[in-house]
């Protein structure tokens, strides 16, 4: 009776092992068909023009003889790229930082705001819907030699400053890189702030811990992936902000704002196709390993992002 019991329960473990096997293989066939779209316009428009500038950086662009490192070594040896591989790390290290702090700060005064705190959201969003061409014409009227900004120095009693032909003009791309992105990270931080447990700020208050505590104990360690994801967002968006320098300065601006997207574009421009995907894969690989290094030392696990 025993083995006849035990061969029936068997069988029966057997048919529910089949079954689960079955929907498994189901849903994750009906996952990939879903998936099936966005991977292959990942493939169509990323991967395979990627994989042919990774080609194109060992052969000459115009005779298509194999270089090798060649063109690696050649742009690793150009001045250019040598000013704007300093003027962009420079940018990133200032501004990142900087940007991750202020909208965390704002984001903690905004989430004490019960009856204000969606207008305060709302109101640094604004940046964000504003089209860069009329960002430009607002940073002409202010900093222009003879626009606002100098009007208000000359009555002050001392001498106007070119902003846009001098080193002043890299604080001034900092300040556009943050008016326009504070909104966008404060958001998100609003977002990771508001999945940590309000239990445990209770709990601390009981155990007599003040506002300094809370937020370095509970607040700071549940933020640590919306960090993570903020800081490669931040990271990307640096790169964007050439649109700005473009449409103020030029393809040649000052030395302190010449970046790498102004090297790119001018080597485009003059169809130096293999120092382009060069240095293209050089920034990509660099990139690639410092948002590696970030994610190891920032103690974020996969499955909290």
């Amino acid at each position: 009776m025993q083995e006849l019991i035990k061969k029936f329960t068997y069988e029966g473990k057997g048919a529910m092992t089949r079954k689960k096997t079955t929907m498994q293989k189901r849903e994750s066939r009906a996952a990939w068909l879903f998936l099936a779209p966005s991977l292959a316009g990942i493939t169509l428009f990323i991967l395979i023009p990627f994989g042919d500038v990774v080609r194109r950086s060992f052969y000459e662009a115009m005779g298509g003889k194999f270089a090798g490192v060649a063109n690696y070594i050649t742009v690793f040896n150009n001045g250019a790229f040598q000013l704007a591989a300093k003027n962009t790390s420079r940018f990133i290290l200032t501004c990142i930082p900087l940007l991750l702090a202020i909208s965390l700060f704002l984001s903690v005064l905004v989430m004490g705001q019960r009856k204000l705190g969606d207008f305060f959201k709302s109101s640094f969003l604004i940046p964000m819907a504003v089209p860069v061409a009329s960002i430009v014409l607002l940073w002409d009227i202010i900093f222009d030699k003879n626009g606002l900004l100098n009007r208000m120095i000359l009555m002050s009693g001392h001498q106007p400053v070119d902003w846009m032909n001098t080193s002043k003009a890299f604080y001034v791309l900092v300040f556009s890189y943050l008016w326009k992105n504070t909104g966008y990270d404060m958001v998100l931080w609003l977002a990771g702030l508001s999945g940590i447990a309000p239990a445990l700020y209770e709990a601390a208050s009981i155990d007599g811990a003040g506002a300094w505590k809370k937020f370095r104990y509970i607040t700071l360690p549940g933020l640590l992936p919306t960090a993570f994801t903020l800081f490669v967002l931040s990271l990307i968006n640096s790169f964007k902000v050439f649109r700005e320098a473009y449409l103020i300065a030029g393809s040649y601006p000052d030395n302190s704002i010449y970046m790498l997207q102004h090297l790119f574009n001018n080597w485009f421009v003059t169809l130096d196709i293999q120092k382009m995907c060069a240095a293209a894969i050089i920034v990509a690989v660099i990139l690639l390993l410092f948002i590696l290094i970030v994610r190891r030392y920032s103690g974020v696990r996969e499955e909290d992002l």
